[in-house]
């Protein structure tokens, strides 16, 4: 049996805490919280074999395994995570939670609000990556970890685990930063916004209130990620994967629907992400990453003066094809780490796949993961 067939048979359960409440960057105070995680591996008895990933944008908990015997697919991140594999379950106790504002079991718009009985839709709070990251060490204090070995994300994750670093600078000894990004750029600002509006200007969207309605905005929550997932591919992937090929057909039919392979795998990727995720989620964690900025010098001041322990090592990682997220962005990030004598090792990857070259790229990434893992005690 393979290593990915024997990682497939994990089964995990989700499990859940319930905080009281955070007060928000916002402003507001959020009480009644629900984090729902996951966790693989065994905590060991001095509890220093802790490894907690962070998702990306439309990601959840379930990192790795199956919750079923007869689940599809396993985790989001299954060729990375499991026994013998980079983050070997065998030797670490891996967390993965939820985060604030998402729909897959964490406190989100989709949730109801304890107050009314209804779902808090519009009238969920802002929320920032921050936050999502006080609710990540509420979970962390509730299972009784004092410190975590190291703390991993790609895209969004990255970002929360830069987060981690300047808001709870004593927690991790290290950090693992994928393709990802000191600040949120205007270009993906504006992508974002693209989105938001396809999903705004859905007539079944009803200003958030969707739910009541008995319906929800199919059709521009499914625009906003055919729009996402373009820029999480490059030109290279694009010409590999469909060319310009005509979808079952050996010549043009001059008809609007479907015509190009790479337009069916749009409609395709909009249709299945529709069945998964919830409309007012997507728009509210959209805007926490619009909201991260830790551009123009702000990084390199807080790390010289948030207490952080110069031994505290990082590995930031980019990808030459990533237009997302690209190489420039991660380079902010190791330039400040350097300006404060911060242990940093650094990796510009040549791959042809683009944004998800962190959730693709295994081979190259397993052995620099697990020897940075494997090093962190020299």
């Amino acid at each position: 049996m393979s290593t990915d067939e024997k990682a497939n048979e994990i089964i995990v359960e989700t499990q859940y805490i319930q905080i009281p409440s955070i007060k928000l960057e916002c402003g507001e105070l959020l009480s009644s919280i629900q984090i729902a995680f996951e966790t693989f591996g065994k905590l060991n008895s001095d509890k220093s074999n802790v490894i907690l990933i962070c998702h990306a944008l439309t990601g959840d908990a379930h990192v790795t395994g199956k919750h079923s015997p007869e689940d599809k697919k396993p985790g989001w991140w299954h060729q990375f995570v499991g026994e013998g594999k980079a983050i070997d379950t065998n030797k670490y106790f891996v967390i993965c939670s939820n985060v604030l504002g998402g729909c897959s079991g964490s406190t989100g718009p989709a949730s109801i609000n304890p107050l009314t009985g209804e779902q808090y839709a519009l009238s969920f709070p802002f929320i920032t990556i921050k936050d999502m990251v006080r609710a990540q060490k509420e979970l962390i204090n509730d299972l009784g970890i004092e410190k975590i070995l190291c703390c991993i994300g790609g895209s969004m994750g990255g970002m929360q685990s830069l987060e981690w670093a300047i808001t709870f600078p004593q927690q991790c000894l290290s950090y693992m930063i994928l393709a990802s990004t000191p600040f949120q750029s205007p270009q993906n600002i504006a992508l974002n916004e693209v989105g938001r509006r396809a999903i705004m200007n859905d007539p079944n969207w009803h200003n958030g209130d969707y739910v009541a309605h008995s319906t929800q905005p199919s059709d521009g929550l499914s625009i906003a990620r055919m729009i996402a997932h373009i820029t999480y591919l490059s030109d290279q992937t694009m010409h590999q994967k469909f060319g310009r090929r005509i979808k079952g057909k050996d010549k043009l039919t001059f008809e609007l629907q479907n015509e190009f392979e790479v337009e069916s795998y749009l409609n395709y990727q909009g249709r299945s992400f529709i069945q998964r995720f919830d409309a007012n989620s997507y728009l509210y964690i959209t805007r926490a990453v619009d909201y991260f900025d830790y551009s123009e010098g702000k990084l390199a001041q807080i790390l010289a003066s948030n207490g952080i322990d110069s031994k505290t090592k990082f590995l930031i990682a980019s990808f030459n094809s990533d237009w997302r997220c690209p190489p420039y962005q991660s380079r902010e990030i190791v330039k400040a780490l350097q300006n404060n004598n911060l242990p940093v090792t650094y990796r510009e990857i040549e791959s042809s796949s683009g944004h998800d070259s962190f959730l693709l790229e295994t081979q190259i990434l397993s052995p620099m993961i697990s020897n940075f893992l494997e090093n962190l005690s020299n």
